[in-house]
């Protein structure tokens, strides 16, 4: 009953807050992830952390993470490859050297500096998107660039999580031997066997559901697939959330995804996803702001650019116009609900210090607060060009 009860104040929290940051044209997510930091030990005191918040924490990330592979268009993907690959790429090296370099300058160990450059290698593009969208630029070159670019950043961020976690003897993730390069041989088979269900598995196990007389048959078939791929992931010593993505990601390939969407965003919005924002938050202390306020201001400016020039250069080697490489590269900035995932997998398995946690989460929530404004200015500017799709 006392878990009701903080679920009770972790849903009214979350709802009110997120209303408030939307009614003023901000994240939803900043405004769930502050409920968790004002209901918990940093403010409140009301909400601690416990081990059911942590298991509805653990299903809302593989929940989230199976709808960012239900929201993937690939078909978008194949039609502008070569620029979106280039953006994404560069968007990924680009961030992990300079966040890595910086993060040893302040005195990290190698492994702890890189796992950093890899949490501020992912983009979210929601916000982009809806930024887009009200200034009638999403089906434009940039927003073509920006919704293709997100798709690749998202499957590349997943790829070197996984292969952090098998490299890096830190991250608790031993796999189901103890000899390596066996364990690296599983997961290959593993990645295999994720190429197989993509291709023909998904597709006849998605239309046998249907044939069946149950009640959401097809939405439990999917929650069946994806976290069938989470536990085999786990299995093998890679992040569950690597499975839940790739399952999202099978789904969208068939004709069901669009019903299985719209349920497991009720079911993940309403209840699971809110509480993995909230976990976060509870996890955050200001002890120590002060003292990383360097830190904080470095990482922030490096976060920024490092998305900004990838974005703005790369677009611009496939003949963009110097503002729509802008508007690429500020759409590309903010990190949002992934790079928060991430930073939570390496302090679920102490790969940075604990005690930059919560500067590691101001970083995240200032690039995603920063993005909107970046992006409207170029929008805005004067000097934009013709806005044609890409061919």
């Amino acid at each position: 009953m006392k878990f009701i009860g903080e679920l009770i104040l972790v849903l009214l929290a979350t709802s009110l807050l997120g209303q408030l940051f939307a009614r003023f044209n901000m994240p939803a997510v900043i405004g769930q992830l502050l409920s968790g930091i004002l209901l918990g030990p940093a403010i409140l005191n009301w909400v601690h952390p416990n081990d059911i918040i942590s298991i509805f924490s653990e299903f809302g990330v593989i929940l989230l993470m199976f709808l960012a592979g239900l929201e993937s268009d690939l078909t978008l993907l194949k039609k502008y490859f070569k620029l979106s690959f280039t953006v994404a790429a560069v968007g990924v090296i680009l961030p992990v050297i300079f966040m890595g370099v910086a993060s040893l300058a302040f005195g990290m160990k190698f492994l702890e500096a890189l796992f950093i450059g890899i949490v501020f290698a992912a983009t979210s593009v929601s916000i982009s998107v809806v930024v887009l969208q009200e200034a009638g630029k999403l089906h434009t070159r940039p927003g073509s660039a920006i919704l293709g670019a997100a798709v690749v950043d998202d499957i590349l961020a997943v790829i070197v999580l996984s292969l952090f976690t098998t490299f890096s003897h830190e991250g608790g993730k031993s796999g189901l031997t103890n000899n390596f390069f066996l364990n690296l041989l599983i997961e290959a088979i593993y990645f295999v066997g994720v190429w197989l269900i993509f291709k023909f598995i998904a597709p006849y196990f998605m239309k046998a559901a249907e044939k069946i007389d149950v009640n959401y048959s097809v939405v439990i078939a999917s929650l069946v697939l994806a976290l069938s791929m989470a536990w085999a992931a786990e299995l093998v010593g890679l992040s569950d959330v690597v499975g839940a993505f790739f399952g999202g990601l099978a789904i969208r390939q068939t004709p069901q995804f669009k019903e299985v969407n719209s349920s497991v965003s009720a079911i993940g919005y309403s209840i699971f996803i809110p509480v993995f924002f909230v976990d976060i938050g509870l996890s955050m202390t200001f002890a120590s702001l002060i003292k990383d306020l360097g830190f904080i201001i470095v990482m922030t400016v490096l976060a920024i650019f490092s998305k900004f020039w990838a974005g703005k250069y790369s677009s611009e080697i496939f003949g963009f116009t110097k503002n729509e490489g802008n508007i690429v590269g500020a759409g590309m900035i903010s990190r949002g609900e992934v790079a928060l995932i991430v930073a939570q997998i390496g302090i679920s398995n102490h790969l940075f210090p604990e005690d930059i946690y919560s500067s590691l989460i101001l970083v995240i929530i200032l690039t995603t607060v920063i993005s909107p404004f970046v992006l409207n200015y170029f929008i805005r500017s004067k000097s934009s060009q013709p806005d044609t799709v890409t061919k």
